[in-house]
């Protein structure tokens, strides 16, 4: 009878890592999937470029509660990726934060529904350097 409930048990948690929709908490993390839209850059002459995103969303197998985001750019129509974000989704607060390259910078997302709105402020001063806005175009 144990063996049947640990097989069970680990099948669950089998689908539901595979599915991406639960956290390790049990929770469910709604920022799963596939995002695009625009990144758009507040400081003018840096190097900052405007950019159409797409952002992949799912979770780290490593790390509980730790969220990956992998993140490219469409450049004449090709996807080029950029690099991969360490995030942590806030359920109460929907919003996901997640860390740059440098420690001092900052991505942070309000989450409403299909539809993301965030910044990136860089440096100790934070200063903002991107206004984010992407939609959900595939979820887990």
């Amino acid at each position: 009878m144990k063996a049947i409930w640990a097989l069970t048990l680990v099948l669950e948690l089998v689908v539901a890592g595979a599915a991406g929709q639960v956290s390790s908490s049990g929770t469910a993390v709604p920022v799963l999937g596939n995002w695009e839209g625009e990144s758009k850059c507040t400081v003018a002459d840096s190097p900052c470029h405007d950019e159409h995103v797409v952002y992949e969303i799912k979770t780290d197998a490593h790390t509980a509660g730790k969220l990956l985001v992998d993140a490219h750019k469409i450049v004449a129509g090709e996807e080029q990726f950029m690099g991969t974000l360490d995030c942590r989704y806030r359920a109460e607060a929907n919003t996901l934060s997640c860390v740059g390259r440098r420690p001092d910078d900052l991505w942070t997302f309000a989450v409403s529904g299909d539809q993301m709105k965030g910044t990136l402020t860089i440096g100790a001063d934070k200063q903002l350097y991107r206004r984010i806005e992407v939609k959900r175009t595939k979820g887990q």
